[in-house]
């Protein structure tokens, strides 16, 4: 099921069978996890740009409780078999004002009890993420981009929800990425080890449940932890890695949040011009990383020290 907004733009043709399943809701926003929930017994997937009811958030800052309701109490309540797919993660749709930032979303769902929430980091993890979600039993939130988006994994990934990639290998610090930041903080790792400093780099696709021993070996056996993520640092990513490093007995590690502040943005522009604004480019992660370091130890760490 897909509602009349912009989920087109990564919708690729149904063949088949498929085909004949698929409805158009038109402006039916609040309809949808209504819907969604009665039709359990066939596994709906509904689709929608991101701030309407994927999030429930309506128009990205106008809080819509009634759909927050409908998908606690009608999908959560029942760990109904439906996935929700959202498009315009992030500033997708930057250009369109505050209205599509889609910067809250993560942590909405991942507040709802047995909601699985799904952020990946490239078209390579999305194929998979799809896959997976589908083949999961329970309600499932995966949170897109939009079509065209560059391929970070060029070599085939193994995936599995709630189960981070570990795509490089490092000693000094970790960066922890969830959803399409991804390229740009590939880009800081390799800014970072022109810098000397040796980068584990893990991609957090899976947000809700989250890898819990991916975060605690990463606090034992590098020096700091970072998070990035094209979303408010409340709620997201970096508040679920903080929340396991503060409950974590015997782990002490510096941690800092990357990502958006809890402000409604005042620039408009493409998604790259948004990254810019708000110091989510590759080279601004690093900087932000060099600079913590510097803060935190005193010094840089290089060469393993």
């Amino acid at each position: 099921m897909t509602i009349s907004e912009r989920t087109s733009q990564v919708r690729t043709p149904a063949g088949g069978a498929a085909r004949d399943r698929r409805r158009k809701l038109g402006t039916g926003i609040l309809l949808i996890v209504g819907l969604l929930a009665g039709l359990i017994g066939l596994a709906p997937v509904a689709g929608a740009h991101h701030p309407v009811v994927a999030a429930s958030v309506s128009c990205g800052y106008k809080v819509d409780w009634t759909s927050y309701s409908w998908s606690n109490n009608d999908l959560e309540g029942d760990n109904a078999n439906v996935k929700i797919v959202s498009v315009g993660g992030g500033f997708t749709y930057g250009a369109m004002g505050a209205t599509h930032h889609a910067v809250e979303d993560i942590a909405v769902m991942r507040s709802l009890p047995n909601l699985v929430v799904v952020a990946p980091g490239d078209p390579v993890e999305a194929r998979a993420a799809t896959r997976a979600v589908i083949g999961h039993h329970g309600p499932c939130y995966l949170r897109l981009g939009k079509a065209g988006e560059s391929v970070v994994h060029q070599a085939p990934i193994e995936f599995e929800l709630g189960k981070a990639i570990r795509m490089r290998e490092g000693k000094d610090v970790t960066l922890i990425s969830t959803g399409g930041i991804l390229l740009n903080t590939v880009s800081a790792a390799n800014l970072l080890a022109k810098e000397g400093i040796q980068t584990r780099l893990l991609s957090m696709h899976t947000v809700k449940p989250l890898d819990v021993e991916a975060v605690l070996a990463a606090a034992r056996q590098t020096e700091a932890i970072f998070t990035v993520e094209e979303h408010s640092i409340l709620g997201g990513l970096g508040s679920a890695v903080a929340e396991v490093l503060a409950e974590a007995d015997g782990v002490k590690v510096p941690f800092k949040r990357i990502g958006l502040p809890s402000a409604f943005s005042p620039h408009i522009g493409t998604q790259e011009y948004m990254q810019e604004r708000h110091g989510l480019t590759g080279e601004a992660i690093a900087r932000t990383v060099t600079a913590t370091l510097r803060t935190m130890t005193g010094t840089l760490i290089r060469n393993g020290r």
